[in-house]
């Protein structure tokens, strides 16, 4: 989402904001067909006004649209009552609320402008021309002089109403900080997350509003339809998801009897129908008493079920057997299996536990492998201890990383809405500063992490191995994490190619390349795929150590912190390096920091909470690039 201000609707369903009057069709200044003369066709904003252009004889209403203050000024000082509307009951009030003329806007309220006044062909307020316009520092203007939030236009919509269907989404916010209802029906009854399921088809703002704990229980006054039934019937896929997954009833009936599931198979959408069929079945499953007590252990559960999978697929290669048609044969069954089980019993949740998982069932087996297969021909401590060293501080390590607060950013309802409150009101309320999604003021170098739902502070990247975010909190145990994985690798290549040695009579010289595999492999298939799966592990962990070295050494950046800047100078063609950014403080002093080293007093570290930071002055005297104060 684009969180700009005077942002138009782009989704051409619902049709609002067309002929709506004076100067309503598009931002425009003046009536409908005087866009050529009034502003700029490109931006749709007012062209600026020069100090040649002579403005003694514009009236009021042009002086207002083009923000002319000294010339209103002059005007009403002459005798001119501001409350005063032309023909069609527009007032000087609605004309500055629509052109964004923050200043007239005060100016009018001060000498007895109407502030709730009603015209146009719309019956609006000038605080609804203004939400559908988009200007929001002249909502906060209006709002401040106690502009009534809860008025209706002549189309039965309030300002939220508005707001949702022109996606406003800092507007929305404000609305929402300031008292708004949530749950405001128009005439229809609809509420704000009805209208945004109906009309505007993708996940905003109907996500938006669900942060705002917007119901999905309540129903229209005419058909009975709830949000989801709206979302299924316009084909909104994305807001029925999020819908789904704030609780909505798969089976509420509509007036008619029809569920949403009803509606799906009545528009025919094959994505709607599964979705929704996914979740009623997991939600039914759910209700069980065997799968309640099961919820609890379902990391478990995974971590078995891949253990089990690993063992068979190492015993299936390992049989004696020399028939290829009985592997193949259990390898097929053992597959089906596998699909079988994941389909039916694996919800997206469980699937996101796949790779941590698979991870943890490939480290016990390796345990299991290095002191069953390993153990007699390397018995010696030389070995043994740093083998061991590296399997505990691994495990130490992912634990760690897995169970530490990579550095969320937390707020109570009521600090969010004083955010909003805050930020709009210092026309600061933009996507650098804020998350829309956390509804928090964001610290510097935090970011949001969609697969958390929630904005991490010194956010590096998202870790599919532990499930979760790689941050402030947990970053050097992430670093440890991938520093001991590669070692232990690195142990077990040593330990494969001893086993190899000393148990497979084969000679690479002698048996050339296809004569050595084929000997290495048929002398134990268990150990060949262990060294499969180990290999696997250590590329990724190895370049994955590599790239966070060189980030935290030579940068000082995070991951994402990178990338950004890379695709913004990319964008901007700025002539600037990378390391040339006020997070690199030099190769030594940038380790020193990252890992907190002392040194019993020889190095002094920069500490510094990053989930409370919103200036970078503390950690360098550089100025910030605007490229990194949008990271």
């Amino acid at each position: 989402m684009e969180w700009k201000e005077g942002n138009a609707c782009r989704h051409h369903g619902h049709g609002h904001g067309h002929g709506h009057g004076h100067g309503l069709r598009q931002g425009f200044l003046g009536h409908p067909g005087q866009m050529d003369q009034t502003t700029d066709e490109r931006t749709q904003q007012p062209k600026s006004l020069s100090f040649e252009d002579d403005q003694s004889n514009w009236d009021i209403v042009k002086a207002t649209q083009y923000g002319a203050l000294e010339r209103c000024k002059e005007l009403v000082e002459a005798g001119y009552d501001v409350r005063q509307p032309d023909k069609e009951n527009v007032s000087l009030l609605h004309w500055a609320a629509i052109n964004n003329r923050v200043d007239l806007v005060k100016y009018y309220i001060s000498k007895g402008a109407i502030i709730d006044q009603l015209g146009g062909d719309l019956n609006s307020t000038p605080l609804h021309w203004a939400v559908r316009q988009g200007h929001l520092s002249t909502v906060v203007a209006l709002l401040k002089y106690r502009a009534d939030l809860a008025l209706i236009d002549g189309e039965g919509y309030c300002s939220i109403h508005l707001a949702v269907l022109f996606q406003h989404m800092p507007i929305i916010a404000y609305l929402l900080a300031k008292g708004q209802d949530v749950d405001m029906p128009d005439l229809n009854g609809q509420t704000p997350l009805m209208l945004a399921a109906q009309k505007i088809i993708g996940p905003e703002p109907a996500h938006f509003l669900l942060k705002f704990n917007a119901s999905v229980s309540a129903v229209d006054k005419v058909h009975k339809n709830t949000p989801l039934h709206w979302a299924v019937m316009s084909g909104n896929g994305n807001a029925a998801h999020f819908i789904l997954e704030a609780g909505a009833d798969v089976d509420a009936q509509n007036a008619k009897g029809e569920t949403p599931l009803d509606l799906a198979h009545q528009v025919r959408n094959p994505q709607l129908i599964h979705m929704l069929t996914q979740v009623k079945q997991e939600r039914n499953n759910a209700s069980m008493m065997i799968f309640r007590r099961l919820e609890r252990y379902k990391f478990h559960l995974v971590l078995l079920f891949c253990i089990c999978v690993l063992w068979a697929i190492g015993f299936i290669a390992d049989m004696n057997s020399e028939s290829w048609l009985l592997k193949g044969t259990l390898f097929a069954c053992m597959f089906a299996v596998i699909h079988l089980v994941t389909r039916r019993f694996m919800d997206s949740q469980v699937q996101a536990f796949l790779p941590a998982a698979l991870l943890l069932a490939s480290i016990f087996w390796v345990f299991v492998t290095w002191f069953v297969l390993f153990l007699p021909d390397l018995p010696e401590p030389v070995f043994q201890i740093p083998f061991t060293i590296s399997l505990t501080g691994l495990l130490y390590f992912y634990y760690k990383s897995w169970r530490t607060d990579p550095g969320y950013i937390r707020a109570t309802e009521e600090d969010k809405k004083q955010n909003v409150i805050t930020l709009a009101e210092a026309g600061c309320l933009e996507l650098g500063l804020f998350c829309s999604s956390c509804l928090v003021h964001k610290p510097m170098r935090s970011m949001h992490c969609f697969q958390c739902d929630s904005c991490v502070a010194r956010h590096d990247h998202h870790s599919v191995w532990t499930n979760g975010c790689i941050g402030t909190g947990n970053h050097r145990y992430f670093f440890g994490f991938v520093f001991f994985l590669s070692l232990l690798g690195g142990w077990m290549f040593y330990g494969t190619i001893v086993y190899w040695s000393s148990h497979c009579p084969t000679n690479y010289q002698e048996d050339g390349v296809w004569g050595f595999a084929t000997q290495i492999v048929s002398c134990s298939p268990w150990v060949m795929f262990v060294f499969v799966v180990v290999f696997i592990h250590t590329s990724w962990s190895s370049l994955l150590l590599l790239t966070q070295l060189y980030h935290i050494a030579f940068l000082g950046l995070t991951v994402t912190e990178r990338l950004n800047l890379l695709k913004r100078l990319k964008r901007s063609r700025r002539p600037m390096s990378i390391r040339q950014n006020p997070y690199n403080l030099g190769c030594f002093k940038n380790i020193v920091n990252f890992f907190q080293l002392r040194c019993f007093g020889l190095f002094k570290p920069n500490i510094v909470d990053w989930t409370q930071q919103y200036n970078v002055s503390v950690h360098s005297q550089q100025p910030v690039p605007g490229d990194l104060q949008a990271v």
